[in-house]
């Protein structure tokens, strides 16, 4: 996966967040795409840059990539 491609579904998440849940959904996408982020040679500022977010929520996907080894999805996103 490509780091633009990685970027937009960041984007997307957290412009479709319920009201008050973006940070969960950024938390989320790390949980995710913990493997892809690790592995596409980018860092994780690079993405956030590229999805046109705020540079805060950085240390919001490197939760959800420490969370990934914790936790699966439910699948429901009600």
């Amino acid at each position: 996966m490509t780091d633009m491609e990685l970027a937009e579904i960041l984007r997307s998440m957290y412009e479709n967040a319920r009201r008050n849940e973006a940070v969960c959904q950024v938390n989320l996408f790390g949980i995710l795409y913990a493997k892809e982020l690790q592995s596409s040679g980018c860092t994780i500022k690079h993405i956030v840059e590229l999805s046109g977010i705020q540079s805060g929520y950085v240390s919001e996907i490197s939760k959800g990539i420490k969370l990934s080894r914790y936790v699966v999805p439910r699948g429901d996103r009600e």
